[in-house]
């Protein structure tokens, strides 16, 4: 037949209460020699000689002290929450950079130089006075000033002269090649001048740029 053990005969359940008994029992036992041994040396000072036995006390014998359990251990509490700090972005754009602006570069106006044409001796075709010869002489006729001076000094004679009639018909770069006097020469070169527009020469039937030689012959009746 099996043994059942029983819960109320199972003395390790006892064992930590009459350790604790045990020890509560030996702390009074020590504070009451204490407490005697300070009350003997008082009455052995007010009564002189008097003698009195000490008190052994018999202690009954203990289980060896089995050390306190050990404590449980430390556990170290949560550092309390920190503060929340709420960030709030910088929506704020920042300033543009400053860019400096160099001054414009003045840049001078490149003038174009166009080089003239070729001014041509022999064209194929001549330039000529409108209407031919015969209706240059009736202009040069009609729109002479004969200078008083060379009248009274009777000057006269043919004055040479050599021009450029232009693509135009204009006449430009007039001047004496030989001439008979200053007053004479003046005038030849002011009927020139005056003159209408020529019909421009040709050169591989193209309008070019003509050299041309004229006389003008000054007399006096």
């Amino acid at each position: 037949m099996e043994l059942k053990k029983s819960e109320d005969a199972n003395i390790e359940k006892l064992r930590m209460p009459i350790r604790m008994m045990g020890l509560l029992f030996i702390g009074s036992v020590v504070l009451a020699s204490f407490s005697y041994t300070t009350e003997k040396s008082e009455n052995k000072n007010n009564r002189g000689d008097k003698n009195i036995a000490d008190i052994n006390f018999m202690e009954e014998p203990q289980d060896p002290e089995t050390p306190p359990p050990p404590p449980p251990p430390a556990v170290d509490a949560p550092p309390p929450p920190a503060e929340e700090l709420e960030i709030v972005p910088d929506t704020q754009e920042p300033p543009p950079p400053v860019v400096s602006t160099p001054p414009p570069v003045v840049v001078a106006p490149v003038e174009v130089v166009v080089a003239p044409a070729e001014i041509i001796d022999f064209p194929d075709v001549e330039a000529t006075f409108p209407g031919g010869t015969a209706a240059m002489q009736k202009w040069i006729a009609a729109n002479v000033k004969y200078p008083q001076t060379s009248i009274e000094m009777n000057e006269q004679g043919k004055v040479y002269l050599s021009f450029v009639v232009e693509l135009d018909g204009s006449i430009t770069n007039i001047k004496i090649v030989r001439g008979v006097s200053s007053d004479l020469d003046k005038e030849a070169k002011r009927l020139v001048r005056k003159m209408p527009k020529w019909k421009a020469g040709e050169a591989k039937a193209k309008k070019v740029r003509t050299n041309c030689r004229l006389p003008i012959n000054f007399r006096l009746d």
